[in-house]
């Protein structure tokens, strides 16, 4: 027997495929980004309105993706159809951003938020401000420019065991995903009931009685409360962008999916599917969960939650101090595992993919004796592990909203050029609403794309200057292709 497969294993349903997309969506961003978004907007209907449009936009896109991957059910997703539609340095350079930071950085940023609330358990794996406290004994090495604590030994642990258990085959990574997913779903439900049911709205009455007024909610610097100021024309675009920032995070990795397409049983129709189902069960989480949020607290103590911790504060509420605290902390623990097992999962077959496009290390375009690209899994464990210690992926994955949004409106556009293209290829399914929702789409992307560059230029060039790294290693890596031919 060979200790090489060379075909990937068709081993995933749709349940399957839907709680990847779902599980890959829900880390820890809906417990935390609202206390940032009611801080630049003030409302709770203009909180409850950037969750919708990016409910809209996450579920427009998923839409239109679905055409793609039924035109092209085959592993590496995004990458491939960005290929197809264009040319193999767009291509490229989606893949690269992924690798250097998209996924890689969301893993680890995943892996840290599971260790930081582990630690409202087990207080040695809480994460320290080592600039404030460098001799706290949860800091293991602090050298200044960066600190190596417990917490950062736990996220690399997890990280190391999620890519060992998914070398091991998709069927063992697919029982994680959809036995976690499942779990938080029902978890992040039971909470949402809970909060309707055990509050006593009063809360709710204050909010709405002035609930479409924009504000900007600055806190106080004793921490007793927030100044407000009212924020009128152009300048609520950008607060809308800006808050957007959150929200797209949280609602990113949808088209997870799309890059395991190889190991999805009739993955014409289930990737399509599955995006929708998925894409639509978040969204209706997501905002359920605002409204719950703005019904059991005053927008003063969404802006202001310990932390940024909105959901903790909401379960305090509810369950009493220590009990609601401990609720959120294990929910969030199992919501960051499954997610990031997801990720995991999935990431490693975009490596696989454009490997055998020769565009990648040539290893990782290997499948093991478990029908999985193991190489692509570990080096993909190693970049996020380094991440994982830097401390430094929360500021890049906020500069990089700004190019997964333009890598979606790339992707969304390609529809069009492959319908003009290649009218006559097979099309199990078309996008919905077709072009009327795409172009809606692109033209909000663009909007929000255009608002971060004038109102938050630091989210949008350090993550423009990582994509166009690519451009000499892309050229660098066909110049060696041609020498090998």
């Amino acid at each position: 027997m060979t200790d090489q497969q060379t075909s990937f294993k068709q081993s995933l349903g749709l349940l399957d495929a839907t709680m990847i997309v779902a599980g890959s969506m829900i880390g820890s961003g809906i417990f935390i980004v609202s206390a940032d978004i009611a801080r630049n907007v003030g409302s709770p209907g203009w909180l409850i309105m950037v969750w919708l449009i990016t409910g809209f936009m996450t579920l427009t896109a998923a839409l239109s993706y679905g055409e793609l991957s039924g035109m092209f059910p085959k592993a590496g997703g995004q990458y491939v159809y960005l290929k197809e539609a264009y040319n193999p340095l767009i291509g490229f350079l989606y893949g690269w951003s992924f690798f250097a930071v998209i996924q890689t950085g969301t893993i680890a940023a995943v892996a840290v938020a599971f260790s930081k609330f582990t630690g409202h358990f087990f207080p040695v794996f809480d994460l320290i401000d080592a600039a404030k406290y460098p001799d706290h004994p949860n800091i293991i090495l602090n050298a200044g420019l960066f600190s190596i604590q417990y917490a950062h030994l736990l996220s690399i642990a997890l990280i190391l065991l999620l890519t060992y258990i998914n070398t091991r085959g998709v069927k063992e990574g697919k029982i994680i995903q959809t036995t976690f997913t499942i779990a938080k779903l029902s978890a992040l439900f039971g909470l949402i009931v809970f909060g309707f049911m055990m509050a006593d709205g009063s809360s709710w009455s204050a909010n709405w009685t002035d609930g479409w007024t924009m504000k900007s909610l600055v806190p106080n610097e004793n921490g007793t409360g927030v100044s407000a100021a009212n924020v009128v024309g152009v300048a609520a675009l950008g607060a809308i962008a800006a808050s957007m920032v959150g929200s797209v995070f949280s609602s990113d990795a949808w088209n997870n999916v799309t890059f395991i397409a190889g190991e999805i049983k009739n993955p014409k129709r289930n990737i399509g599917l599955s995006l929708f189902l998925g894409t639509l069960i978040v969204t209706l989480i997501y905002v359920t969960a605002n409204l719950m949020y703005t019904y059991v607290l005053p927008m003063d103590a969404i802006a202001t939650a310990p932390r940024d911790r909105v959901a903790t504060a909401a379960s305090q509420e509810i369950f009493g101090g220590a009990v609601g605290a401990g609720i959120i902390a294990a929910l969030i623990m199992v919501s960051t595992f499954g997610c990031n097992n997801g990720l995991i999962l999935a990431g490693a077959r975009v490596y696989y993919t454009m490997a055998k496009d020769r565009l990648f290390f040539k290893s990782t375009a290997q499948l093991n004796k478990n029908s999985v690209p193991a190489v692509a899994l570990w080096i993909q464990a190693i970049v996020c592990c380094l991440w994982a210690i830097s401390g430094k992926y929360g500021d890049l994955l906020d500069m990089i909203s700004f190019v997964v949004v333009g890598f979606y409106m790339l992707t969304i556009a390609g529809v069009f050029i492959l319908r003009k293209k290649r009218p006559d290829a097979e099309r199990p399914y078309k996008a919905f609403g077709y072009p009327v929702l795409p172009i809606l789409y692109i033209l909000m992307g663009l909007a929000f794309c255009i608002l971060l560059i004038i109102y938050k230029p630091k989210f949008t060039w350090p993550g423009l200057l990582i994509t166009l790294a690519g451009i000499p290693i892309y050229y660098l890596a066909v110049s060696r292709k041609k020498v090998t031919n």
